[in-house]
């Protein structure tokens, strides 16, 4: 099965510049090791050491966020769209 996987600019080094990729699975893990075999080090940034995705970035699944869902357990379907997206940090308040 087929689904459509969005990656951010900062990772397109590691999938030739693509912004879309295709990927096999099950689940969301199961298409992110699919990543990473067809994209030698993407893997790498995505998933930390523990095996969890990087604390800076988010995952999504048609929309809803997986660590709502099942995380990286979290069903995929043929057709279905999975967008990886860097998490957008704020400062705190400039006092004058």
């Amino acid at each position: 099965m087929s689904v459509t996987v969005r990656v951010p600019s900062a990772l397109r080094k590691l999938t030739s510049g693509q912004s879309e990729l295709t990927a096999e699975g099950n689940t969301v893990r199961e298409l992110l090791d699919d990543l990473g075999r067809e994209n030698p080090g993407l893997l790498e940034r995505i998933m930390g050491a523990d095996g969890d995705i990087q604390q800076f970035l988010n995952v999504f699944v048609n929309g809803s966020d997986i660590r709502y869902e099942d995380d990286l357990d979290t069903e995929v379907s043929a057709g279905d769209e999975v967008s990886i997206v860097p998490s957008i940090a704020g400062g705190g308040v400039i006092e004058q």
